[in-house]
C-alpha cells in the first residue's frame, strides 16, 4: 500500500514526499496532524526540496568551482579595502539597481576570491550566475562562426542574473575582442549587473585593448552605473610562500 502510494508521488512530481513517506506518515501520526497540517509539511518538504535542486541546478550552470569562503578572508592584511563596501555588496543591494561592480587590485590580493563569494551569495538568493575569465569568454565568443551564432551566443551571456568576468587585464586583446566586449557590456547596461576584477586601473585599459576604438566607450558603460572595490597591499600568495619558506627553514636547521 504504501510502496504503492510511494510510486503514485513520484509520478506526480512529489519526489521528496515520495522517498520519506514512511518517516512523514509516521511522524503525522504520533502528533496527531490534521489532513491541513500534513498537506502544509508535505508542501514545505516539496518546496525545500526543489529550492535544492534549482540550487544544484544553477550552481553547476554557472561554473563557480571551488572557492574559499568570505570567512577565510585576511580584512587586516591588505593595506588599503573598504570593508563596509565589500560587506554591502555581499548583500547583493548592486543588484536591484543593476549596478556594476568593479574589483580592482594587483594579482593574489583576493579580488577573485571576493567576486567568487559575490556569485555564490547570489545563487543561495535565486539568481542565474556566470563565472568566467575575459579570455574564455572572448575565445567563446571570436569562436563563432556566422552573425547569427554570434548574436545567440551574445544573448546567453547577456541573460544571465549576473555575469562576473575575472582576470580582465592580465592579457591583451586585438580590436575585435574590444568590441565583442563592448557589444556585450552594452546589451547589459543599465539591465543586469557585471562583475570585473582586474588588475588594471582605467587609465590604463586601452593598453588591454590596443588600438580598439571602443575602449573608451567601453569604460564609460562600465563604470557609469559601478561601486569599485580598490585593494591595495602585498600578494597573500607571496605572503604565503615566505612562510612556507620559512617554515621548511626552520625543520632543516632544527
Amino acid at each position: 500500500m504504501t510502496s504503492s502510494l510511494a510510486h503514485s508521488l513520484s509520478g506526480l512530481g512529489l519526489h521528496r514526499t515520495s522517498a520519506e513517506l514512511d518517516d512523514l506518515v509516521a511522524r503525522a501520526t504520533k502528533a496527531r496532524l490534521s489532513p491541513t497540517q500534513l498537506l502544509e509539511q508535505i508542501v514545505q518538504l516539496e518546496s525545500d526540496e526543489r529550492a535544492r535542486r534549482s540550487l544544484e541546478r544553477r550552481t553547476l550552470r554557472s561554473r563557480l568551482g571551488r572557492f574559499k569562503p568570505m570567512a577565510d578572508f585576511d580584512w587586516s592584511w591588505p593595506k588599503s579595502i573598504d570593508r563596509p563596501l565589500v560587506e554591502s555588496l555581499l548583500r547583493l543591494d548592486f543588484l536591484q539597481d543593476a549596478r556594476n561592480v568593479v574589483l580592482l587590485a594587483a594579482q593574489g590580493l583576493g579580488k577573485t576570491m571576493i567576486a567568487q563569494n559575490l556569485a555564490h551569495e547570489a545563487l543561495r538568493s535565486g539568481h542565474s550566475v556566470l563565472f568566467t575569465t575575459a579570455s574564455q569568454l572572448l575565445l567563446d565568443l571570436g569562436s563563432r562562426d556566422s552573425s547569427r551564432a554570434l548574436e545567440s551566443r551574445l544573448r546567453h551571456y547577456a541573460r544571465v542574473g549576473l555575469l562576473i568576468i575575472d582576470e580582465l587585464g592580465y592579457l591583451s586583446y586585438d580590436a575585435r575582442n574590444a568590441d565583442l566586449l563592448f557589444q556585450l557590456v552594452n546589451l547589459r547596461y543599465e539591465k543586469r549587473s557585471l562583475v570585473l576584477t582586474t588588475n588594471q586601473a582605467f587609465s590604463d585599459w586601452p593598453t588591454i585593448f590596443p588600438n580598439a576604438s571602443c575602449a573608451t566607450a567601453l569604460i564609460d558603460r562600465v563604470i557609469h552605473h559601478c561601486d569599485i572595490v580598490s585593494i591595495e597591499g602585498d600578494s597573500y600568495r607571496r605572503r604565503e610562500a615566505e612562510a612556507s619558506l620559512e617554515s621548511r627553514r626552520s625543520r632543516r636547521s632544527g
